[in-house]
């Protein structure tokens, strides 16, 4: 499994951002695709996730309710939208595959994209 992952930028507190992981290799549906984030000075953490059955996501709570995962089959790519961005959102995101049916840590992940750059600043 190869993931490419794309959409960061600079946006303003408030405002938007959306990030894709395009993935190449195997179908997205056959594996759990999940964002996770490094900011300056703390450990990559976990920030969400999209399961291989069903589709079903999952959301760490700083994220949730502002985080939005959806996935595009035909594309084989996972979109996270993300609103209402905060300054504690700045970050480096990563997306990964995993093989399991959820896992919200890193081990849990076996495939890596790179990563692409989040600041939120006014």
């Amino acid at each position: 499994v190869q993931l490419q992952a794309s959409g960061g930028g600079l946006a303003q507190p408030g405002g938007s951002l959306t990030l894709s992981c395009a993935g190449s290799g195997r179908p997205f549906s056959t594996y759990t695709l999940g964002w996770f984030r490094k900011a300056p000075g703390k450990e990559r953490s976990f920030v969400a996730g999209i399961a291989f059955s069903g589709g079903v996501t999952y959301a760490d709570a700083s994220v949730k309710g502002r985080f939005t995962l959806s996935r595009d089959s035909a594309k084989n790519t996972v979109y996270l939208q993300m609103n209402s961005l905060k300054p504690e959102d700045t970050a480096v995101y990563y997306c990964a595959s995993s093989p399991l049916e959820m896992s919200t840590v890193e081990g849990g992940y076996n495939y890596w994209g790179q990563g692409t750059q989040v600041t939120v600043s006014s």
